[in-house]
């Protein structure tokens, strides 16, 4: 079995006339980011591993949900196709990884990922700071494919915060 805990980034700074690679968090978005990691603490939901495009909102979501694990940082994820996405999971190697990238392509990643959505309003629409846990039963990363995945859990910061 292997667990994939799959975030978007947190809500992110427009307001500075930043590339968009270089923009930061916002004050909500640290605060979700915040939110999101005691809620994967309290579940005891600890990547052994993390995969992280290298932007700026998502090297500073990582950091905000605090949960110590080795991050590969990958420019392919930035703004990443979900076909994208699952290759570069498919080089994992924990048992249990963190996947951090932006929407489009990981809203589309998780639906197409998972055989059957989890029934939260918001799992579509894959807002900023949204977690998704899902499980596959697989000896490696190499075997992941969609549509295999199984929803463990969703959650959005607005429901922690």
């Amino acid at each position: 079995m292997k667990r994939l805990i799959l975030v978007r980034h947190a809500k992110s700074d427009w307001s500075l006339g930043m590339a968009d690679h270089d923009r930061p968090l916002n004050v909500r978005g640290r605060a979700s980011a915040a939110a999101i990691g005691r809620w994967l603490r309290e579940k005891n939901l600890r990547p052994d591993q993390v995969l992280c495009s290298t932007a700026t909102r998502t090297r500073e979501t990582l950091d905000l949900l605090d949960l110590d694990a080795p991050a590969r940082f990958e420019d392919r994820l930035y703004h990443a196709a979900p076909e994208v996405m699952l290759s570069s999971l498919q080089t994992a190697r924990g048992d249990v990884v963190l996947m951090l990238g932006h929407n489009p392509g990981i809203a589309e990643f998780a639906a197409r990922l998972v055989a059957r959505p989890p029934g939260h309003p918001r799992f579509a629409a894959y807002p900023t700071g949204a977690t998704l846990v899902a499980q596959l039963d697989i000896d490696s990363w190499a075997e992941a494919r969609m549509g295999q995945a199984e929803a463990l859990e969703f959650i959005v910061p607005r429901d922690l915060i």
